[in-house]
């Protein structure tokens, strides 16, 4: 089967997972790419590069499978002269529907933000099927539909929605798991806790620090990795925990490598996770296969990465939860380091595991 790729916004874990795919499958893949900047004129503007790329290229696939950046509809009608009987499928990363935007962004202000949605919509619409990374996220997405349509003046077409559930369905995000594996590191004394995530308001960087902050103040030692890409607008809270936590830090910033990023995360033995904004969490389960010990929130898709059995051993519900849960968790640090199974909980996301699940999906997309 021959498959054209397309992920106009190729950087971070969008490029990861589209060559995680094309290197594993036994299917015939085509990247159909652009540069990960700019997301907004990417939104608008990469569907109608991008097929013209395509209409001077001699590949002819059997499937298109595009991601949520691409403006489907757009890109099927400047291609529909070679693609007319080509069935598409689109992955959702995210969508701009439900994703918490920054209320610093003017376009929210003005309003523009509904058009990033829209385009959500519609691409969803054109596709013969709708792939979600996780169970939350097309929950999330198909229950906030009725709002979203409902808000413009007329013709609202609510009926679309049920088309759209009915082509829609879960498959979660592949991971090169495996390449964390045979990664030995000497542990401090002290417990390690990990941040290993954007650094931006969306991922709730105040509650975390306010949590490890309300620990030192009570005497607990512990030390602390924080590590994960910036943005210019960094909210001011980390450079406040970098003062006020300089004795506990073993590691602040951004790492180049994927060597050092795998030791660190090896290193780290608890993963207290904060956010508020998270279609999968990529970063979490990469942790969590390393064997840190997840503290993670009872909202978004955190529950799938932990068995329902242990849903009240590492899922909490508020500020105070996460905070009894990490306390106890530094202090009972040796019990944890002797019992590091967590990475059983997300073996199933390795693309060892993943790529036959995709490879059928596409077949069966494509008949």
């Amino acid at each position: 089967m021959k498959i054209l790729l397309i992920e106009p916004f190729y950087e971070g874990s969008h490029a990861h997972w589209a060559k995680g795919y094309w290197r594993n499958s036994r299917h015939e893949i085509q990247l159909l790419t652009l540069p990960g900047r700019y997301w907004k004129w990417r939104m608008h503007g990469a569907a109608v590069t991008l097929a013209e790329q395509f209409m001077e290229s001699d590949f002819e696939p059997d499937l298109v499978l595009a991601t949520d950046m691409l403006d489907v509809a757009t890109f099927q009608a400047l291609t529909r002269k070679r693609l007319y009987n080509t069935r598409f499928a689109v992955y959702f990363h995210e969508n701009q529907i439900t994703y918490p935007w920054s209320p610093t962004d003017d376009d929210v202000k003005l309003k523009r933000n509904n058009q990033y949605g829209f385009l959500n919509y519609t691409s969803a619409l054109c596709s013969d099927v709708v792939f979600f990374n996780s169970t939350f996220h097309q929950q999330s997405f198909l229950r906030a539909l009725p709002e979203f349509l409902e808000q413009f003046p007329d013709f609202n077409n609510l009926h679309t929605i049920e088309t759209i559930t009915q082509k829609s369905s879960v498959l979660n995000l592949g991971l090169d798991l495996k390449r964390f594996n045979g990664i030995e590191v000497k542990k401090p004394k002290e417990a390690v806790l990990l941040w290993n995530h954007r650094w931006e308001y969306d991922k709730n960087p105040d509650e975390f620090f306010k949590a490890l902050l309300r620990i030192k103040s009570e005497g607990i030692s512990f030390k602390v990795i924080v590590i994960g890409k910036s943005y210019p607008r960094v909210p001011p809270i980390f450079a406040e925990a970098k003062e006020t936590l300089t004795a506990e830090i073993l590691h602040w910033g951004f790492v180049e490598s994927f060597e050092e990023y795998a030791q660190l995360l090896h290193l780290a033995d608890i993963l207290p996770v904060t956010s508020q904004q998270d279609f999968f969490g990529g970063s979490v389960v990469e942790a969590i296969y390393c064997n840190c010990h997840p503290i993670l929130p009872y909202r978004l898709a955190y529950p799938e990465h932990i068995p329902s059995a242990l849903h009240d051993v590492h899922l909490y519900h508020d500020i105070k939860g996460i905070y009894l849960k990490l306390k106890a968790a530094i202090q009972d640090i040796a019990t944890i380091r002797a019992n590091r199974t967590y990475s059983g909980f997300v073996q199933k996301y390795d693309w060892k595991v993943l790529t036959e699940v995709y490879d059928r999906a596409m077949v069966m997309v494509g008949k």
